[in-house]
């Protein structure tokens, strides 16, 4: 086998290793939009949730004092 078939076949397979590591990265990325989409939602129904709850919530004046260890 000559060298340029050697450096060939090297970098046959270097192009094959990257396309794999390629293929993984994006398949990686494609889960964690996934996952970054569901906390995103989850993060809105929270907010929805907490300003209903807040809507019909009103503070006393307790809630204006300090607390006793002070």
């Amino acid at each position: 086998m000559t060298d340029y078939e050697q450096r060939l076949i090297a970098l046959e397979s270097r192009l094959t290793h990257h396309e794999r590591m390629a293929e993984e990265m994006s398949d990686v990325i494609a889960g964690q939009q996934r996952t970054i989409d569901l906390l995103t939602t989850q993060l809105r129904r929270l907010g929805e949730r907490m300003r209903d709850l807040s809507a019909g919530w009103s503070p006393s004046p307790q809630d204006d004092r300090p607390p006793p260890h002070y």
